[in-house]
């Protein structure tokens, strides 16, 4: 989406505005001071008073511009400054200007610095998962590619066995697996980066709903069950179907969810009794296309979508350390009595 231009005119600047009406504050004394002069005549020269008042409100008038320089126009000046050096792309111009000037400007540098700050982590993040989407969609391309050029070029008088065709062919519907499992969580991906329309659900319907998906799974829940949270139920679907499927994945055979309450916020540790998470990995799960699975077909891409997912409706989630077997997760919901601002 290109962005709007501003219409092209002639415009004030706001100093010509500043300096235009400090001039016409000073020149009120001087048009009185004529004015009185024309009217009394008995006299031609201005009396030292009269001269003393004009340079006092000179003096002030001159320090008012000063002020209104060095609180106003001055950071105003450097704001756009350095919003056209982070347009060409200068990281360094990320930084608190040196004065402020009122509070009002203040609040917008700071608005202005993390605004800049989230698009150029943005733009970071783009351009990384760019690189690695195109690597994860290659590798199977590649072979793909392999073996149908094998398929297709197989020699009339060697030709390949059964066997060799089965497994070509096996491995190139493993492939096409892959990719359709990859391309399936980019589109959850960005459904999950996409804010939706507002909705509730709850945790009990919840376990009803991930019981019907994981009938292996011994799937309970404790605490207000009942509360009702500010996550869509296809939000929600997509959150714990993820969650589920790696307990699953890493030999779970129960999933409990505990909720706890406050006024504001819904607290869910989601447990299982997998094979846990080593200490190696634990700083890497979230990023996108780690997986310790990946001859299984896993795409690394499912906590990261349940990440983006909580992050679109105003939730969180981190991974707590737990003592023996398993894996356990806190996720941070608003709860029944949140409100989103207007």
């Amino acid at each position: 989406m290109l962005a709007p231009k501003v219409k092209t005119k002639w415009r004030p600047t706001l100093a010509l505005i500043v300096y235009v009406v400090l001039l016409a504050v000073m020149a009120l004394p001087i048009l009185i001071v004529i004015w009185f002069r024309t009217v009394e005549t008995s006299s031609n020269r201005m009396a030292p008073a009269e001269i003393g008042a004009l340079a006092v409100v000179f003096m002030l008038t001159l320090g008012v511009a000063y002020v209104l320089t060095r609180t106003i126009t001055g950071p105003i000046d450097a704001l756009i400054a350095r919003a056209d050096e982070i347009a060409r792309g200068g990281k360094a111009a990320i930084r608190p200007l040196e004065s402020y000037g009122t509070r009002e400007i203040a609040l917008l540098s700071q608005s202005f610095l993390d605004l800049a700050g989230k698009l150029v982590d943005r733009t970071e993040y783009i351009s990384s998962f760019a690189a690695h989407v195109s690597h994860e969609l290659k590798s199977p391309l590649t072979a793909i590619r392999g073996a149908a050029e094998l398929l297709r070029d197989d020699d009339i008088e060697r030709p390949m066995t059964k066997a060799q065709r089965l497994h070509f062919l096996d491995n190139i519907v493993a492939d096409a697996v892959r990719l359709d499992a990859l391309l399936q969580r980019l589109r959850e991906l960005a459904q999950a980066e996409t804010l939706v329309a507002e909705g509730r659900s709850s945790v009990t319907d919840i376990i009803s709903s991930l019981g019907v998906q994981f009938p292996t799974l011994d799937i309970s829940g404790s605490g207000d069950t009942e509360i009702s949270l500010a996550l869509p139920q296809e939000a929600a679907a997509i959150v714990f179907a993820n969650l589920a499927e790696n307990a699953l994945q890493h030999g779970a055979t129960l999933l409990e969810l505990r909720v706890s309450t406050d006024a504001r916020t819904a607290v869910i540790l989601v447990r299982d009794d997998g094979s846990g998470i080593s200490e190696a990995n634990r700083q890497r799960i979230f990023q996108p296309f780690f997986s310790t699975r990946r001859e299984q077909g896993g795409t690394g891409m499912g906590l990261g979508i349940v990440r983006a997912m909580l992050s679109s409706h105003g939730g969180t989630i981190r991974l707590l350390q737990t003592t023996g077997a398993g894996t356990e997760f806190e996720i941070t919901i608003p709860g029944p009595n949140w409100r989103s601002r207007d």
